[in-house]
């Protein structure tokens, strides 16, 4: 079994920028991907960014060279730094673990940008 818990959103204005964390618990095997999605309000879960290891990363064209994932040497922590944000990306931001076939979400942590 494994528990992710997302944290780090909050309000910040465009332009500026917020660090999201996120933790997983259990059994975690390594070399497993970490992944970001986020869901805006009334849109459909998207994918963020992913990252198996250290630069193995891949990134959604709209966030490209603004955000940054990251990952703990456990790899069992994992980092979205986000800078110049817009307000197009307020919304929750969900981290993502599948392992053994088998999907594992947090709740999310929203994030909100005012312009």
């Amino acid at each position: 079994q494994v528990h992710v818990v997302e944290s780090g959103g909050g309000l910040v204005q465009a332009g500026g920028s917020l660090r999201l964390s996120c933790a997983a618990s259990g059994t975690i095997v390594r070399n497993n991907y970490m992944d970001w999605y986020r869901q805006a309000p009334g849109k459909q879960r998207e994918f963020v960014a992913s990252i198996l290891s250290v630069g193995v990363t891949n990134y959604a064209d709209s966030v490209k060279g603004r955000f940054t994932i990251s990952r703990g040497d456990a790899e069992t922590t994992g980092y979205l730094q986000m800078n110049s944000l817009k307000p197009e990306d307020t919304g929750v931001y969900y981290c993502h673990i599948r392992q053994f076939g088998i999907d594992y979400w947090g709740k999310g942590t929203l994030v909100t940008v005012s312009s």
